[in-house]
């Protein structure tokens, strides 16, 4: 399968967020809210040791890769190492691969990665296509416009179609910019009309009617959805139709209650340690941005122990 969506279909994915989308988060959306497509965080490619990818990190992917359609995102900057991480996925059943080009914190002790290769278009070009040579399934890219100049996109381009990506994955900002101002989806429109390559829109997609109007108006294949599905766990089935647009301040917590109700004991499972299970929970709760919740999110947030945060989580949000 070149793609991981079935022709004709309209992909919705869970986006890589590292630090948050882990493998308990990721299986929780799969079971419940229906994305698509899920990802990895992103999959560090050491050049120093002969294990390109740590053992245990290789393992849980590899118990992983048959659940869904899933996509490993390597980070890395050196062409032989990323072609042997490729082969070391491949060979334990993972046949769907991105290389992250857009992380604005991207650096390794031994250069730079992630939206830093687009400092250097040759070198990118090398990385791509010692990927390319050995991944036998889809290989993308998840990709800023440019490291600081939005329209860098328009050069780079020629260079994402000769080394033979199968889709791009854009969100337009620059890796300066990092996560401020907005994200111009009119230059996602254009790179549409430019390329006959699946684009995948990214960034500043909070809720349905946006996810909507970027499919109608851009033409993308699809969408990648993070912050927004973390704020609203149901927006793939919105977008699709299959549940109201827009919900009650009565419906948004019994959303909250369901979705912190189903994570907390596969946390509590996956982390050492109930604090530890408590502050990735809290990490989510940093995502909800609506106004009327945040002081009892708050109080959730300042809770110390499982027992206390479940009984508020239920006097606050079980309506």
């Amino acid at each position: 399968m070149t793609l991981p969506w079935n022709e004709g279909s309209i992909p919705l994915m869970l986006a890589p967020m590292q630090g948050v989308t882990n493998e308990a988060l990721r299986t929780c959306y799969l079971e419940r809210y229906a994305p698509d497509i899920v990802f990895t965080e992103f999959v560090r490619v050491h050049t120093q040791s002969r294990k390109r990818i740590a053992r245990v990190e290789l393992a849980e992917i590899a118990a992983n890769s048959s659940k869904s359609t899933l996509v490993v995102q390597l980070i890395g900057n050196h062409g032989r190492a990323l072609a042997e991480a490729a082969k070391q996925l491949q060979d334990v059943g993972c046949y769907h691969l991105n290389l992250n080009l857009g992380c604005p914190y991207g650096r390794m002790t031994t250069g730079a990665t992630g939206g830093e290769l687009l400092k250097d278009p040759d070198k990118l070009a090398e990385l791509l296509t010692a990927l390319r040579r050995e991944i036998d399934g889809s290989f993308s890219i998840k990709c800023r416009s440019g490291y600081s100049d939005p329209r860098q996109l328009l050069q780079l381009l020629p260079v994402y179609e000769d080394c033979g990506i199968d889709y791009l994955i854009l969100h337009p900002r620059t890796v300066q910019q990092q996560y401020s101002g907005r994200a111009d989806h009119d230059l996602t429109a254009e790179i549409v009309n430019l390329t006959d390559l699946p684009v995948i829109a990214n960034g500043d997609i909070n809720s349905a009617a946006m996810g909507q109007r970027l499919l109608l108006e851009t033409k993308v294949a699809g969408l990648m959805i993070g912050r927004g599905a973390l704020a609203d766990p149901w927006i793939f089935q919105r977008i699709r139709g299959e549940l109201p647009a827009e919900v009650d301040e009565k419906q948004r917590r019994l959303d909250l209650f369901e979705l912190i109700n189903d994570l907390l004991p596969r946390y509590l499972v996956k982390f050492c340690g109930e604090r530890q299970a408590l502050m990735k929970i809290k990490d989510v709760l940093n995502f909800i941005p609506d106004e009327c919740l945040q002081r009892d999110i708050g109080k959730l947030k300042r809770t110390t122990t499982a027992v206390k945060f479940m009984a508020l989580l239920e006097s606050r949000f079980l309506c």
